[in-house]
């Protein structure tokens, strides 16, 4: 029997990172010794207060029935005190918050409950590829904001086309941004919410990193803009803020009527969450040492940012130093126009994995991504395997 897939997502192939992970299963079995600095996978536990939440609560024998759609009431209030104290913006816990099964599904569902056939969508190219995805299969069309190293990785409002910017409906913003590790200062995020008043258009802001910063720099919520939750919608997770990536919990905050939008199209999927990992998110959302640890985390994430940097400076490719996120975004050398080849010779021969640029959109072609979700040591011999390879390369 041939039974074919949905035209909606028969052009899809297999996740890049899957294929990665076959491709370098392969090599190791041959004997490679591969180090994976690709991924975006904190390699640290979350504070212990968090996983003894998680704990106590699992034990209990009234903790595993269903929970309430959306997240519990103590979820939403813990997510509202997070950010009045860590922003000033002030929510609505029973109306503009949702809990989510991880940031990455509420990017997906926000397409299906946002967009119709034809609808116009605004993408940052480079960018994470849910937002193309979510589109696609909502069937809407595609307008890419290029984020050139020239403008700060920021996209160019202005060099939006008026015909573009009428017809759009949904604008999407990821600061601090994966790959390039790039910040948006508060001029810009107020220079958005003009721009989506003018054209009548929802901003998604995309916010995970907004907690892994580095040298003192504090990054902004949008919802910080005067009259931002009249136009925006921002996306929070666990995984990367508080290193709980396998646990699977995010939010969704902002305009109420897109949470409410989107709280129905869940309702339709999921029945919400395990009661012990929603308690141990608010429980890492009020840990009194909460700063301190995020302070020491992102010194080990600084520390081997630094191990990156250095170590580029002796080969033939550039990178910025990033104020924020997880990653290296780095210039491939002079000639080099295929990331996905150099990468793969560069795993082949020397065992160290990294993402090609491209997989990002065409505007990442001419870079890759270093994660620095791998320990200092390990790092340190990805990166002298990269500094000899590329030695020999130019001799």
């Amino acid at each position: 029997m041939n039974i074919q897939p949905a035209d909606r997502i028969a052009s899809f192939g297999a996740y890049f990172f899957a294929q990665l992970g076959k491709k370098i299963a392969t090599l190791k079995a041959e004997g490679l010794d591969v180090i994976r600095i690709d991924i975006g996978a904190p390699d640290l536990p979350p504070p212990s207060a968090v996983i003894e939440t998680l704990v106590e609560e699992a034990r209990r024998p009234d903790t595993h029935a269903y929970t309430p759609y959306g997240g519990t009431p103590d979820f939403k209030e813990a997510v509202a005190e997070y950010y009045q104290r860590r922003f000033g913006v002030t929510l609505d816990p029973a109306t503009e918050v949702l809990a989510l099964i991880g940031s990455k599904e509420g990017l997906f569902h926000l397409a299906q409950a946002l967009l119709n056939p034809g609808d116009l969508v605004l993408i940052p190219d480079p960018g994470y590829a849910t937002y193309r995805a979510g589109a696609k299969i909502a069937g809407a069309e595609i307008f890419f904001m290029p984020l050139e190293e020239a403008n700060g990785f920021l996209p160019d409002l202005d060099a939006i086309p008026e015909e573009m910017a009428r017809r759009a409906k949904l604008l999407w913003l990821n600061y601090p941004n994966n790959p390039t590790g790039a910040v948006a200062p508060m001029a810009f995020f107020e220079k958005a919410v003009a721009f989506a008043r003018k054209y009548d258009i929802l901003i998604a802001h995309d916010a995970p990193y907004m907690d892994v910063t580095f040298e003192g720099y504090r990054a902004p919520s949008i919802l910080e803009v005067p009259g931002a939750k009249e136009v925006a919608v921002e996306f929070n997770s666990f995984s990367k803020g508080f290193n709980m990536a396998g646990w699977r919990l995010g939010m969704l905050v902002g305009h109420p009527e897109v949470v409410r939008y989107v709280h129905v199209y869940k309702s339709q999927l999921d029945t919400s969450h395990f009661l012990p990992i929603l308690r141990a998110g608010a429980a890492a959302l009020r840990n009194a040492e909460l700063d301190e640890w995020i302070a020491w985390r992102n010194g080990v994430y600084q520390e081997r940012r630094d191990i990156v940097l250095e170590a580029l400076k002796e080969t033939r490719l550039q990178a910025q130093k990033p104020k924020a996120s997880l990653y290296v975004w780095a210039r491939l050398p002079e000639g080099e126009q295929d990331s996905k080849a150099f990468c793969d010779r560069l795993l082949r021969e020397t065992g160290v994995s990294t993402t090609p640029g491209v997989i990002f959109g065409p505007h990442g072609e001419g870079y890759l991504r270093i994660s620095l979700g791998t320990e200092a040591s390990r790092l340190r011999e990805a990166m002298e395997r990269l500094i000899q390879w590329d030695k020999k390369k130019r001799a």
